[in-house]
């Protein structure tokens, strides 16, 4: 019998590999800019194509790489970061495994060009799939330039199953925030399609963060600084009336590395406690410096997740140190002493000759009693134009309500359904008997006994399936807002913002776009009740976000659920009769009555044989 085992080539394994190192254009965008870091890069540019998928190109001005080097560095397990095992609890670099080169090689066409300080030439060289097309000396600058384009050529079902521009740029902008956050003393740009998305001059990380996440975040940040044997803590937590209901804002750095910590963000929460509303999360830009020798990164092939030897340690002192931090906020805000009108300025009395009395202008010709005649004004309407005050000649059409949509909209509600039960069919409405329990569920009367409706997730179900069927339809109506609300998202919303601003738009939203991560909000579905538009945008993301990632849903299916479940009436509410009664009226003209949006039941029904056998036990 013949042998069957055998060895792979190094094409094959190379994409193998691939898999797990490179999982989208984001993941070959973190890799290449980490290896520019530890290059010693002082200044970064990223350029890119399509989300990446055409072009990802990463110029760095650091130390460049010899001949051999350069060749050497595609090769797998090839690596400059350690020599030894023991050197896996001393790593300081970002990159150690040797694998990323190898990898993007495997599934790309890689073009890099690389020139050390003290050499006259470059090296310059072509590799397509793993194959080296050719390798010659050049003209370059100082530092490193690698290409890498038309990503996953080799591998169409991995390249199928790449999202739109809209997600993948999404990713791209997360990875690259995180290492601008890590390093703010080095200088990063990003360019996609010819445009330039983040010019980020080297820093403080104050001034980083809020050179990424927009100018209004300089009043919002807190420090935070805890020195112990165990943990060195640093950086800012946002104020709790900032808090977003979005993720995307907390950010943990062990060693400067970004990681991911269900645990330690349980900490920060815990810190928070009884300052946030409920489904709120609040900014953190943490850093930990810990002995590497205490820590394990090398457990996950994107290096996101860490163990520590005392976690428990690690945990109470970050809650304590966020907690503390919040009570000087709270408790003793601070003082700018170099101010000019500081304290101390205040107190100082000044020398009597730089005293000056106040002087009183009067005019001795006023008489009070003297009836003063105003001149008359003209009321023309090019002079009411002219007044500071001046009411606007179309002033009528600012309140003016469009009958059809008003009509459009009464219907809607008003129409009385067909009922498809049959024998606890629902009487008519002038006929309920109904009663709300604990602001929770509504009691009714039907002919075989009386059924209970979950009011929350009925208002669900009408909203879901209305909010459905506007965006099949394109007929969502809005209700225009008297003064329209700027609302600022982080750069990843921002750009799910602008992946799903159509079907938006088709639900009764009137959004525009207003500069970098920036939209005005002129006007919201007329189902929905007026708030804070920003936390309704942002409610409104995360759900979506969250929804999308469980129960992987179709676009539409997901947002119409994720607004039905902002939109509705929650448990808690009270109800009029009225009330009942339209919401029964819409639950059963729905195609599916009884099922709530998480599956459960929405009707209990108790026959009064039921309730008869209860009284005889």
């Amino acid at each position: 019998m013949l042998d069957i085992i055998q060895l792979l080539p190094d094409a094959v394994a190379n994409q193998i590999a691939a898999g797990e190192v490179v999982q989208r254009p984001a993941s070959a965008v973190k890799e290449l800019v980490e290896n520019a870091i530890d290059a010693g890069a002082d200044k970064i540019q990223l350029i890119l194509k399509d989300a990446g998928k055409s072009l990802i190109q990463v110029i760095d001005n650091g130390c460049g790489m010899s001949l051999t080097d350069a060749r050497m560095c595609f090769e797998r397990h090839a690596t400059s970061k350690i020599r030894k095992a023991d050197d896996l609890f001393a790593i300081r670099t970002m990159g150690f495994r040797g694998e990323a080169m190898a990898s993007i090689a495997a599934i790309a066409q890689v073009e890099m060009k690389t020139r050390r300080h003290e050499d006259e030439l470059g090296t310059c060289i072509n590799i397509e799939g793993s194959e080296v097309l050719s390798q010659q000396p050049c003209a370059a600058p100082r530092g490193t330039s690698i290409s890498v384009k038309n990503l996953f050529f080799n591998t169409p079902a991995r390249r199928n199953f790449l999202k739109s521009n809209p997600v993948e740029m999404r990713h791209i902008i997360d990875e690259f925030q995180r290492v601008a956050l890590a390093h703010p003393r080095i200088f990063f740009s990003l360019h996609h399609d010819g445009q330039e998305v983040y010019h980020l001059p080297a820093t403080a990380l104050k001034q980083r963060i809020v050179h990424l996440l927009g100018n209004n975040y300089n009043q919002r940040l807190v420090p935070v600084e805890e020195d112990t044997s165990i943990i060195k803590l640093s950086g800012f937590i946002g104020k709790p009336e900032f808090a977003r209901k979005t993720r995307g804002e907390q950010f943990f750095f062990v060693n400067n590395r970004f990681i991911k910590d269900n645990y330690l963000n349980h900490a920060v929460l815990t810190a928070f406690e009884e300052l946030l509303p409920d489904d709120s999360f609040p900014l953190y830009v943490l850093f930990i410096d810990i002995d590497p020798s205490k820590i394990d990164i090398n457990v996950h092939p994107t290096k996101t997740e860490i163990k520590y030897q005392d976690e428990k340690a690690i945990y109470a002192i970050i809650r304590s140190a966020v907690k503390r931090s919040l009570g000087r906020y709270n408790i003793t805000p601070s003082l700018d002493f170099d101010q000019e009108n500081s304290i101390e300025h205040l107190i100082t009395p000044k020398p009597i000759e730089q005293i000056v009395p106040p002087t009183v202008s009067f005019n001795p010709n006023f008489n009070p009693f003297e009836a003063d005649k105003k001149p008359e004004r003209n009321y023309s309407q090019a002079a009411f134009r002219n007044e500071r005050t001046a009411i606007p000649s179309n002033w009528e059409t600012l309140y003016e309500i469009s009958k059809r949509d008003v009509q459009q909209q009464h219907s809607i509600e008003l129409e009385q359904p067909k009922v498809t039960l049959d024998e606890e069919q629902v009487s008519k409405t002038s006929e309920r008997q109904l009663f709300q329990i604990h602001n929770k569920y509504i009691l009714s009367q039907i002919k075989s006994g009386f059924m209970l409706i979950n009011q929350q997730a009925a208002h669900e179900r009408v909203l879901y399936e209305r909010f459905l069927q506007q965006l099949q339809n394109h007929s969502g109506l809005s209700q225009q807002s008297l003064f329209p609300e700027t609302v600022s998202l982080n750069s990843s919303d921002f750009e799910l913002l602008r992946e799903l601003l159509p079907d938006i738009r088709a639900l009764g939203f009137d959004i525009r776009e207003f500069g970098p991560n920036t939209v005005i909000v002129e006007g919201i579905p007329a189902d929905i009740n007026p708030n804070s538009e920003q936390a309704l945008l942002e409610s409104l993301l995360e759900g979506f976000k969250n929804n999308t990632a469980i129960l992987k849903l179709d676009k539409r299916d997901t947002l119409a659920r994720t607004l039905a479940r902002n939109a509705a009436t929650k448990a808690g509410t009270k109800l009029s009769l009225e009330e009942m009664n339209l919401l029964i009226d819409q639950l059963f003209a729905c195609e599916m009555p009884n099922q709530a949006l998480n599956g459960k039941p929405v009707i209990s029904t108790f026959t009064l044989n039921e309730l008869a056998e209860r009284f005889e036990k």
